[in-house]
């Protein structure tokens, strides 16, 4: 399924559990949410002086596995012994100061000058700060990076292979970096341009549209007029004298937090934070933080949240959407035990009223997709956003059932049997995260902790959050819900945006007078109690023993064969408490499909799960998981399909026989692939908005050598299926070919095999693959200097260039596939370095290896890069001047430790997860070399020679053996292209 159909479809099936887990209100993850209805603070409590400074006013019970402190200039510290993943050290520096500290003049400033504290500073010279790292071990841009938001600016380091020294030498250089970066004309004059072209990439169609949104709902704020990434106009008139004042105006010890959750001693942190932060002060008086602004109701305007801006987006290739937001003034709030039972209250409110919406989208109706959430948006508003996708043009119909929805919900309370639904849901998403919760990774914990500080709230572990869960499980009655339901919709304004692609559909005073129109209450939205289990599925089979056990070499982990065709690869280990994998592979995977079948793949990945299993349909599904850690997710990858889920041992017998019973039992529920046609029509001309989409839709297609398989599905295509049609190829795929199945995680060995002999060793005998099933082989584009032409409707300034050089497939030449990551990377840091640093010509151009182990040919080594049109060719020459290096000369040692080094800790890294071993080890039931495989991958990855790596450039990127694809403005010609371009045949 492409990215924007997935995309949909998790948005469109969200459930209540992550709605309660994404929230950070509920997180499990400690930090707190910023969901409460505005008002007047409580009174201000005694602060204890000896409390940490993050819990001054507040009861929630400490953390006490963070440790606090504040340097006497005003810098603030949190620290944390942490062992996820083992010999990691993480650190935050985040800095108080984003986009609406901006003045009118320095808009973008913020965000510029993340990128400058990168380009020199006090211990680093000009272009230092990236392969610094990379010589420690970190990867830029996952290991190596910085965001800024409209609140604060937050610097990021995960360093591998930490030692006391190496933490104190990162110390040393993020202090220099903040305190004292090198701010010249020349530095302003180089970084300037990269952030035009982060712009640039970053632009289009969908920016514009979340821009002009962000005006009209928060009309008369900061929040509308200061884009973090600023504007052309204040970026050019950038100078050194400009970005300096603003440095020494928000970059102050008071203004700095500095976060490190890692494998050292905690003392040894705190030390080097002493050390490095103590003798900083700050340039004048502190300056106090700008206001911010409240979202006002029109004048003379009465009532809950009265109809405010409104505003109609005519985008001809956008699908319809419908946003509007009910939005209060945001205040800062005791963060209390009682406060957050007020969010608990209010989220179970939410969830009910998303599972009616969901329940209705799934019946079939007007609307796609409709969901309610609630946030607190950048120190701004307290809003309620209710967002509804269209199913075609009648928006005013998709708006009045949403609201119709919303209407019952708040003149009625809920039922006790919807509330205890949704309370299992989050109680058992609470307890796995207390199960888990040693498993945090230190880069999380730090993350989370600066989630806390920018809205201004506490943090608690997650045994303290289930705790509090708990005691407000009584306070969860339906009058209370129906409360918290009435003042998620009550407020200062309610302002709306429309998007279409269609000319004279809706006008603002339309869309205004839909709002204001009063709606009748929806009572049909609600959900009947009924009560399901797992037990009311039929037995898959008669059970089966395996007919074979063996131990694979690997560890414990073992294979257990059964004589129908099912094979496991079973490894129980405590090393993730609380947690289980499934993974179930099958089928032929896109090797099923034939031109004419093909859009049926795209439809089944939205609808092959949510037709059903045996007696149930998606509802009963549901129903049946509630309270249960159960999951059914599905994919497509090149030669299988795949199921998934994450399960805990209670739960691991109805999750094998929920899988077992799809392949058993499918049911063909004509709904959920109506539902699919329909998202698939809407999303394909959203395809063509921008460079990035025409890639989205055609790179796959085009690295298969126009294999049709792969080509996106248009909507003539998609209304030439059927629900019948869906079904006559999807069965046959469920009924045959071999199955692996991988288990492992915290179970009991004897229990699980027990469940798999009647589950999947009950399924019926496979059988081979389906007739027509292809090959092993696969296409690729062929080499040629002239270029295949792609267009796009979006912004004239955008295109893209991607240049490929065809590789190989399978686990034959298994070493020389990995050894290809390490050419791959160090083409990666060289693009880098010539087309973002020294040329300012695009921001983040990639290099990629996909060498297709299931398959016997079908890899590439691609580059791609975001650009301005004009600049496509100097693209190609460059990556092709870059490619003709490496296959001339060898690499310098310095230059390959960039690279090995990085891939040395990143493997160590994920070593210490079983899931890195199941995932070199997925196939290897029927291509036993993955398991030979896995002894040799970090010799494979990280030990080579400059010669070997240029032998390697010379067998795959010699000149003459690329193929090129450009995406340019439609109505354009290439600049510069030679006569000839083959444009593709859509």
């Amino acid at each position: 399924m492409s990215k924007p159909f997935r995309a949909l479809r998790n948005f469109a099936l969200i459930l209540p559990a992550f709605a309660m887990v994404a929230s950070p209100a509920l997180q499990a993850a400690p930090a707190k949410a910023k969901r409460a209805a505005a008002g007047k603070p409580a009174p201000a409590p005694k602060i204890d002086p000896n409390t940490p400074w993050l819990y001054r006013g507040s009861d929630i019970p400490q953390d006490k596995e963070w440790q606090f402190g504040e340097l006497p200039n005003g810098v603030r510290y949190v620290v944390r012994k942490n062992g996820v993943p083992p010999g990691q050290v993480s650190i935050r520096i985040r800095m108080d100061v984003g986009s609406l500290y901006e003045r009118d003049h320095e808009s973008g400033f913020s965000h510029l000058l993340e990128h400058m504290v990168f380009r020199q500073s006090r211990y680093l010279g000009e272009g230092e700060a990236i392969p610094t790292w990379q010589r420690m071990g970190a990867t830029f841009g996952s290991d190596t990076n910085a965001e800024t938001s409209p609140v604060s600016t937050t610097y990021k380091l995960d360093l591998p292979n930490a030692t006391e020294a190496s933490v104190d030498e990162s110390m040393k250089l993020l202090s220099g970096m903040m305190i004292a970066p090198v701010i010249n004309e020349k530095n302003v004059r180089t970084d300037v341009p990269i952030v035009l072209a982060e712009m640039r990439e970053r632009g289009g169609t969908a920016t514009r549209v979340f821009e002009q949104t962000q005006q009209t709902l928060f009309a008369g704020q900061k929040l509308a007029v200061r884009p973090v990434i600023g504007t052309p106009a204040t970026l050019n008139a950038a100078n050194a004298a400009t970005v300096t004042q603003f440095h020494q105006r928000w970059y102050r010890p008071e203004n700095t937090v500095v976060i490190v959750s890692g494998d050292i001693a905690p003392e040894a942190m705190e030390a080097s934070i002493k050390k490095w932060f103590s003798d900083w002060q700050g340039v004048g008086p502190r300056v106090a933080e700008p206001p911010f602004g409240d979202p006002l109701p029109p004048k003379g305007a009465k009532g809950l949240a009265p109809i405010g801006e409104t505003r109609v987006l005519v985008e001809p290739e956008m699908p319809r959407s419908i946003t509007y937001a009910v939005l209060r003034p945001w205040r800062p709030v005791r963060d209390t035990v009682v406060y957050n039972q007020g969010i608990m209250t209010e989220s179970v409110a939410q969830a009910i009223i998303n599972r009616r919406l969901e329940a209705k989208a799934r019946a079939g109706g007007s609307f796609l997709v409709a969901q309610v959430t609630k946030d607190k948006i950048a120190r701004s508003a307290d809003a309620t956003y209710i967002s509804i996708t269209p199913l075609g043009a009648d928006w005013q119909a998709a708006l009045r059932d949403t609201r119709g929805v919303i209407a019952d919900a708040m003149a009625k309370p809920p039922t006790q049997e919807e509330i205890d639904r949704e309370v299992q849901e989050f109680s058992v998403a609470f307890e796995s995260s207390v199960e888990q919760r040693r498993l945090l990774p230190g880069g999380k914990l730090a993350d989370d902790m600066v989630t806390a500080l920018d809205i201004r709230e506490t943090i608690a572990s997650p045994e303290v959050v289930q705790d509090i869960f708990n005691r407000s499980i009584k306070l969860f009655t339906p009058a209370s819900i129906l409360a918290k339901t009435r003042a998620m919709f009550a407020g200062n304004v309610t302002r709306a945006v429309y998007v279409t692609p269609q000319a004279g559909e809706a006008t603002a005073p339309a869309l205004r007078a839909a709002l204001a129109t009063p709606v009748a209450a929806n009572t049909n939205a609600r959900l009947a109690a009924n009560s399901i289990k797992y037990s009311d599925l039929p037995a898959v089979g008669q059970p089966a023993q395996p007919v074979a056990e063996k131990a694979t070499g690997l560890l414990e982990i073992k294979q257990i064969d059964y004589a129908n065709g099912v094979k496991v690869i079973l490894w129980p280990t405590e090393d993730e408490p609380g947690r289980v994998t499934l993974k179930v592979r099958f089928g032929g995977g896109w090797r099923a499909f034939t031109a004419q079948t093909a859009p049926y793949a795209t439809l089944g990945e939205m609808a092959l799960v949510d037709s059903g299993v045996g007696p149930f349909d998606r509802e009963a599904m549901d129903r049946a998981s509630t309270g249960r850690k159960i999951g059914f997710d599905f994919e497509i990858e090149d030669t299988q399909f795949v199921f998934k889920a994450d399960t805990r041992a209670a739960d691991l017998e109805d999750q094998l026989h929920l899988f077992a019973a799809k392949f058993a039992a499918p049911r063909w529920d004509s709904n959920p692939v109506l539902r699919a046609q329909a998202a698939a029509r809407i999303n394909y001309e959203s395809y063509a908005a921008s460079p990035q989409g025409v890639l989205e839709r055609d790179l796959k297609f085009l690295e298969r050598g126009r294999d049709p398989v792969f080509r996106t599905p248009t909507p003539a295509d998609i209304d030439g299926t059927s629900v019948e049609g869906f079904r006559q190829v999807w069965q046959p795929i469920l009924s045959q070919g071999p199955i692996e199945v991988q288990l492992f995680g915290d179970f009991d060995q004897a229990k699980a095999i027990d469940a798999l002999n009647r589950t999947f060793g009950a399924l019926p005998s496979r059988g081979s693959l389906p007739a027509g099933t292809a090959g092993l082989d696969a296409r690729t584009l062929d080499p040629s200097a002239e270029p295949v032409l792609l267009y796009h409707r979006g912004q004239d300034n955008q295109a893209a260039g991607i240049i490929g050089w065809p590789t190989g497939g399978g686990t034959a030449q298994l070493r020389e596939s990995r050894q290809l990551e390490i050419l791959t990377q160090i083409f990666q840091n060289r693009l880098l370095d010539k087309l973002r640093e020294k040329l300012g010509e695009a921001y983040a151009p990639q290099v990629v290896n996909s060498w297709p182990l299931e398959l016997n040919a079908g890899g590439n080594v691609f580059a791609l890069a975001n650009l301005q049109p004009k600049s496509v060719p100097v693209f190609f020459a460059t990556a092709e001047e870059i490619a003709t290096d490496l296959a001339t000369n060898p690499v310098s040692v310095e230059e390959l430790a960039r690279v090995t080094e990085p891939l040395k800790q990143s493997l160590t890294r994920a070593s210490s997860s079983s899931a890195f071993f199941m995932y070199l080890i997925e196939g290897a039931t029927s291509d036993p070399e993955r398991y030979r495989g896995v002894r040799s991958v970090l010799g494979d990855y990280t030990e080579t020679t400059p010669e070997a790596m240029r032998a390697l450039a010379q067998k795959y990127l010699a000149p003459g053996k690329s193929w090129r694809v450009a995406v340019i403005p439609q109505g354009q010609d290439l600049a510069k292209s030679a006569a000839g371009s083959v444009p593709v045949a859509r």
